[in-house]
C-alpha cells in the first residue's frame, strides 16, 4: 500500500509537469523509485539546459547580427539586442512570422535551412529578398534548440554604418579603408593598418582580441564579414567588466565533441583539460593529465620555453612537429598553439594533428638520402682498398713462387696472403651494404646449403648454446649467391649468441610461404608470390623498441667498443635486398628475437637442378701464349698483372690509359689476342676504349678488372660480347687462369 501511495503522488506530480510517460512507469509500487530518480534527472538536466541557453543569450547580446534561439517548431525563445531593436520578438511566436516583413517566403526558407542543419549539424546561405541581402547561419544545438544568425550582407546591400556599433572596412594584407565614427573615438584616431590598433594578431573570427583603444588597452569581441572584393567588415563589441568564464567562450559544448584532438594548457605546462580525441592519442584514460612535457618529447628546447612565448603572443600559429612518449607504438603529433585569456589569466588551446604518416615518410626520404651517401661512400672507398689489396696479395703470390716451405720466410708470406684475405673480406662487407658486391647466383636448396653450414655454425655459437634447425618438408629452390647466403647465416647467428651471454638455443626455420596480398610492414611492401622463409630465433636479451629500426644501419651498435663494428647486420640488410629479398626483425626486451628472412622462391626448369656444391681444386694455370693488351691505371696493380702473365709465358703490352692503348693499336702490324683492361679509369674507361677498339679489331677477347662491381659499368649499356668479368683483388692464379679460358 505504500508503495501504491509514492507511486500514485509521483504520478500525479509528473502528470501536472506533463511528463504522462514517467507517471505511467511510475503508476506501480515496483518502479516508484525507478520514476523519482528519472524525475531528478530530468529537473538537472532542464535546470542545465536553462544555464546554457541563458550563457547563449549573453553570449550574442551583442552581436551587430539579428540572433534568435528558437525551439525544433521554430518558435522563438529569444532574441539579442539588434534583433529586438528591429523586430517585434514576443517569446513563442514563429519566426517565420516575425521575419515576413523580410522574406516573401520566410517559412520555406527557414524550413529548408533548419533540415539541412538537422542534416548536417549547421548550414549557411546567402539569401536576398527586396532590397536586402543577408548571410543566415543557422545551428542545431543539444538536440532541442536552433540558433539562427542574420547577418547583413553589404556587398549587396551597402555597408550598414550603425551608429553605436564600431566598424572598420579592411582591404587586403591589413589596410584599414575605412571606419565610422564609433570605431574612430574608439581608438581616438584614424588607423591606417590593422596592426596599430590590434596586439595579438592574426584575427580569429568571433575571437576575443586585445586592442589599443583612446584609453588604453582593451578586450573586445571581433566578428569578421566578408563583403566582396577581398573586402572585410570587422564589427566590435565590448565585453564589459564580466570576465569571459569557460562555459560562455564554449557554450555548446562544442571543446568536447569536435573530432581534433584539444588540450588546454597552462602557461607552466600543465594540462587543464583535454578532450576525449586528446585523451585517445595521448593514451591518458581516465586518469589524470599530468604536465604536457610528460607527453610530448623533441622539440630540441625546453618545452616551457616554446609555452612561455606562446603565452606573451610571440610565435603563436607556428606548428611543431614532436613525438609522443607512448610506450605501445611510435606517434608523432604537429602541435599548433592558440592564446586564450580566461578569468583575467592566459591559457593556450593546444591543436592536434596525427603527423606519423608524415614523419614516416620523412624518415624513409632521410633514410634513402643516408644510405645512399654512405653505400657511396662505402663502394668508393672498396674501390680504393681493391686496387691497394690486388697489389699486395698479387706481389706477395709473386714471392711465394720464388720460396718453398721449407724457407724461414714462408710462414711469413703466408701471414701476409692470409690477413690480405682477411681485409678483402672486409672489403666485401663495405661492398655488400652498398649493394654493389659481384654476387653469382645459383638454384640451391634452402635446406641443403643451411645442413652443409651446421658444422661451421655449431663452433661459431660454442658450447653454451645449442643450434637446431626445422625444415618444411616441402620447401621450394631459391636462386642466390651461395657464399653471401652463408655471411648472411654467420651474421645472424653470431648476433643471437652474442645476445645469450648466458647461453641458450637457437632455433633455425625454414618454410613455404604464399602471399596472395602485398604485405606491408616495417616500410615495406612485400609483393605477392611464394616466398622461402628463413625464421633465426634466439632466447636473449632482446631489443628495445627505440632501437628495433636502427639495427640495419651501418656502424649501429650495442656492444662494447672491440666487440663488434656495426656492419653485420648492415651487410645482411645489403646481401638480402640485392638478392631481392626481404628481412624483417621482431624482438621482445627479456625474451628474445627473431630475424626472418624472405627470398623468392624459384621455379627450376626442367633442364635445370639446384647445383650440387663441388669442392673446388686448386692448380697452377697452364703455360700460354699470345699477346695481352693490358691497360690499368694503378701502377702496382699494372706491374704485378704483367709479371704474373709473363710468368706464364704470355707477351704483354702494358698502357696506363684508355687513351694510350688506342695509340697502340694504331699500329696495324701488331696482333693483339686479348684485352685486360681496368673498367674506372682517369679519361676514356674501359667499355668505351673497347668498343672503340673492336671497330678494326672485333675478334679480340676481353677481360674486364675493377674493384667496383660488375653491373657498374655495364647497367643499361649494350653487352660487350666475348667478354669477361674479373673483380678485384684477385690472386696470380685467378688472372692467368682467366685469360687462359678466354684465349681457349
Amino acid at each position: 500500500m505504500l508503495g501504491l501511495g509514492l507511486a500514485a503522488f509521483i504520478g500525479s506530480f509528473i502528470l501536472r509537469d506533463g511528463l504522462v510517460h514517467i507517471g505511467l512507469l511510475a503508476a506501480t509500487g515496483t518502479f516508484g523509485s525507478i520514476g523519482l530518480g528519472w524525475l531528478s534527472i530530468s529537473l538537472f538536466n532542464g535546470y542545465r539546459l536553462k544555464r546554457k541557453t541563458a550563457l547563449l543569450g549573453e553570449l550574442v547580446e551583442g552581436d551587430p547580427a539579428y540572433c534568435f534561439l528558437t525551439d525544433l517548431d521554430g518558435r522563438l525563445i529569444e532574441a539579442n539586442l539588434t534583433a529586438r531593436n528591429r523586430f517585434a520578438t514576443d517569446p513563442g511566436v514563429p519566426l517565420s512570422a516575425i521575419l515576413n516583413e523580410v522574406f516573401a517566403s520566410a517559412e520555406g526558407i527557414l524550413y529548408r535551412l533548419q533540415h539541412k542543419a538537422g542534416s548536417n549539424g549547421a548550414a549557411m546561405e546567402d539569401i536576398t529578398s527586396h532590397s536586402e541581402g543577408f548571410r543566415i547561419y543557422v545551428r542545431v544545438l543539444f538536440g532541442t534548440m536552433v540558433m539562427w544568425r542574420f547577418e547583413p550582407n553589404a556587398a549587396q546591400q551597402g555597408i550598414v554604418s550603425r551608429a553605436d556599433t564600431p566598424l572598420i572596412s579592411l582591404g587586403r594584407n591589413g589596410a584599414i579603408l575605412f571606419m565610422n565614427a564609433p570605431a574612430r573615438a574608439l581608438v581616438g584616431r584614424r588607423a591606417k593598418r590593422l596592426s596599430e590598433i590590434v596586439e595579438d594578431l592574426p584575427l580569429r573570427p568571433g575571437g576575443i582580441h586585445k586592442l589599443l583603444t583612446a584609453d588604453g588597452a582593451q578586450r573586445m569581441l571581433v566578428h569578421t564579414a566578408e563583403i566582396g572584393a577581398g573586402r572585410v567588415e570587422l564589427s566590435l563589441s565590448e565585453l564589459g567588466e564580466a570576465e569571459v568564464t569557460t562555459e560562455a567562450i564554449d557554450p555548446t559544448g562544442t571543446f568536447d565533441t569536435l573530432p581534433v584532438p584539444l588540450i588546454k594548457v597552462a602557461p607552466d605546462g600543465a594540462v587543464l583539460r583535454a578532450n576525449p580525441e586528446a585523451r585517445r592519442m595521448l593514451d591518458l584514460g581516465d586518469g589524470p593529465a599530468g604536465n604536457l612535457a610528460e607527453h610530448m618529447v623533441g622539440l630540441g628546447r625546453a618545452l616551457s620555453d616554446w609555452l612561455q612565448e606562446a603565452v606573451e603572443g610571440r610565435d603563436q600559429h607556428r606548428s611543431e612537429f614532436l613525438r609522443l612518449t607512448r610506450v605501445d607504438r611510435e606517434v608523432f603529433v604537429q602541435v599548433t598553439l592558440n592564446r586564450v585569456v580566461e578569468d583575467g589569466r592566459a591559457a593556450l588551446i593546444a591543436v592536434l594533428n596525427d603527423a606519423t604518416e608524415l614523419k614516416t615518410l620523412e624518415a624513409q626520404f632521410v633514410q634513402s638520402q643516408k644510405m645512399q651517401a654512405i653505400g657511396q661512400l662505402a663502394g668508393g672507398v672498396a674501390h680504393d682498398f681493391n686496387n691497394l689489396l690486388t697489389a699486395i696479395s698479387g706481389h706477395c703470390d709473386l714471392m711465394l713462387l720464388r720460396h718453398d716451405q721449407g724457407d724461414p720466410d714462408y710462414g711469413d708470406l703466408v701471414q701476409i696472403n692470409q690477413n690480405a684475405n682477411r681485409a678483402a673480406a672486409l672489403v666485401g662487407q663495405l661492398l655488400a651494404f652498398s649493394r654493389k658486391q659481384n654476387l653469382r647466383p645459383e638454384v640451391l636448396d634452402m635446406r641443403d646449403s643451411l645442413s652443409d653450414l651446421t658444422h661451421l655454425l655449431n663452433r661459431l655459437v660454442g658450447e653454451k648454446v645449442s643450434l637446431t634447425l626445422r625444415h618444411d618438408p616441402v620447401l621450394p629452390s631459391v636462386r642466390v649467391d651461395r657464399r653471401q647466403l652463408e655471411q648472411v647465416m654467420m651474421n645472424l647467428v653470431v648476433n643471437a649468441r652474442d645476445a645469450m651471454p648466458d647461453g641458450g638455443d637457437i632455433v633455425i626455420e625454414t618454410e613455404r610461404r604464399v602471399l596472395r596480398d602485398p604485405l606491408q610492414r616495417d616500410r615495406a611492401v612485400v609483393p605477392p608470390g611464394t616466398y622461402v622463409s628463413v625464421r633465426v630465433n634466439d632466447q636473449g636479451v632482446g631489443i628495445p623498441k627505440d632501437k628495433l629500426q636502427k639495427v640495419f644501419e651501418p656502424f649501429f651498435t650495442t656492444k662494447r667498443p672491440g666487440e663488434g663494428t656495426g656492419l653485420g647486420l648492415s651487410t645482411v640488410y645489403g646481401i638480402v635486398k640485392q638478392t631481392g629479398g626481404f628481412i624483417f626483425v621482431d624482438s621482445v626486451v627479456g625474451q628474445g628475437t627473431s630475424f626472418t628472412l624472405l627470398v623468392p622462391a624459384h621455379e627450376v626448369q626442367p633442364d635445370e637442378q639446384p647445383v650440387q656444391k663441388e669442392t673446388e681444386v686448386r692448380k697452377l694455370a697452364e703455360k700460354g701464349s699470345g699477346v695481352v693488351l693490358l691497360v690499368e691505371d694503378e701502377a702496382p696493380v699494372r706491374a704485378f698483372a704483367a709479371r704474373a702473365l709473363r710468368l706464364r709465358g704470355y707477351t704483354v703490352i702494358e698502357a696506363e690509359t684508355a687513351e694510350e692503348a688506342l695509340a697502340t693499336l694504331e699500329d696495324d702490324t701488331l696482333a693483339v689476342d686479348i684485352f685486360v683492361t681496368d673498367v674506372v679509369m682517369p679519361g676514356m674507361d674501359g667499355p668505351s676504349w673497347v668498343r672503340e677498339a673492336r671497330k678494326q679489331r672485333p675478334d679480340v677477347s676481353v677481360v674486364f678488372v675493377s674493384g667496383y662491381a660488375e653491373d657498374a659499368f655495364g647497367e643499361g649499356q649494350e653487352e660487350i660480347p666475348n667478354s669477361v668479368f674479373l673483380p678485384k683483388p684477385f690472386s696470380l692464379n685467378d688472372l692467368t687462369n682467366t685469360v687462359h679460358e678466354q684465349l681457349h
